[in-house]
């Protein structure tokens, strides 16, 4: 029998207007990062925090699927981002004409910049082979670790911390690298570090790649294709 969850419940309500304005601030504010890190390194009671708010990310079924490996030895950096190098100059390969251009001008650096690095994994099997929530959906795990990245991220923000999400790598290698075994999926490579300035949009819009889509292009109401009106709040 399952214990009574009910003297476990706490008052609940809004945040004051200051706290939700930094809420919204750090989720506006974030950018990732790739070429403004500062050498600095960061302090052992920061990376605690925010690994603390990784490690408080809602997961299917409560199986806490990550793993966090964090990496500072410039050796290990160096094979991490060799291996980020050929699988970039893979993907250089991959556009055309300006698009291609546009590609090898953006400047990924943050493996080599950044002091420290965390690779984000993935234990499908830490819940046993039937998990509550994942019994019709197997990827929710990565998703539930992509949670965690994403409290890792706004925690950094309001920490003056910057974080570069590096996808660009083939998983074997990385693998071999930091002797993952071979069930564990890497999910992120993220470079963290302190940084002094941001862009003020993304950087892939402020350099021409991509523009953020309109929301109420992408919101629809009761079913697929039908445009929901966000402004019906507003008057």
């Amino acid at each position: 029998m399952l214990p009574d969850p009910s003297g476990c419940l706490v008052a609940a309500g809004a945040f004051s207007p200051d706290e939700r304005a930094a809420v919204y601030r750090a989720i506006e504010t974030r950018r990732d990062v790739r070429d403004e890190f500062l050498s600095e390194p960061l302090p052992e009671p920061l990376i605690a925090r925010l690994l603390a708010a990784a490690h408080n990310a809602p997961s299917v079924g409560f199986m806490q699927p990550w793993n966090f490996i964090l990496v500072r030895g410039e050796e290990t950096r160096e094979k991490a981002w060799q291996a980020f190098q050929r699988a970039n100059e893979e993907a250089a390969r991959m556009f055309a004409g300006e698009a291609q251009a546009k590609y090898r001008a953006l400047k990924l650096e943050g493996i080599r910049k950044a002091p420290l690095s965390v690779c984000v994994t993935c234990d499908r099997t830490r819940g046993g082979s039937v998990v509550l929530g994942r019994t019709h959906n197997p990827q929710m795990d990565v998703y539930s670790t992509v949670c965690a990245v994403q409290n890792l991220w706004l925690a950094a923000r309001a920490e003056g911390v910057g974080v570069g999400w590096v996808s660009i790598f083939h998983e074997s290698e990385i693998k071999a690298i930091l002797g993952i075994p071979e069930h564990i999926e890497i999910v992120a490579w993220l470079c963290l570090g302190f940084v002094d300035r941001l862009y003020q949009q993304p950087e892939l819009a402020a350099k021409g790649w991509r523009q953020r889509l309109p929301l109420a292009e992408l919101t629809f109401e009761e079913e697929w294709g039908i445009s929901a009106d966000l402004d019906a709040g507003r008057r």
